[in-house]
């Protein structure tokens, strides 16, 4: 079993991980469609963060069941995958409410 001190810190760098390859898919896209019509930005981004994305879903649930969180807490942190930059935003909500302490682990 992974330490939660550990889990917690891997949970918030690869929210933050996470938004970054967003933000760089998103700032991709611009380029391919309004600026320069060359699609490099999304063939490196693209990859990148589908593996970004998978990995924090995967992370979620193993901090949501490692920590306790209700249903509700969990499906939001699934769902923070979705639109830009709301991984970060869910981390540090977690973060503040307490959901990241090694004493609410199992």
């Amino acid at each position: 079993m992974i330490d939660p001190t550990v889990l917690a810190r891997i949970f918030r760098g690869v929210a933050i991980a996470e938004a970054c390859s967003w933000t760089g898919l998103l700032i991709g896209m611009v380029f391919k469609y309004l600026v320069v019509f060359d699609d490099i930005g999304v063939t490196i981004f693209g990859p990148v963060h589908g593996a970004l994305f998978v990995a924090y879903v995967l992370v979620t649930l193993l901090t949501a069941r490692t920590f306790r969180w209700d249903l509700r807490t969990t499906v939001v942190g699934l769902l923070a995958s979705i639109p830009p930059l709301t991984t970060i935003w869910f981390g540090r909500r977690v973060a503040r409410r307490g959901r990241l302490e090694p004493v609410a682990a199992v």
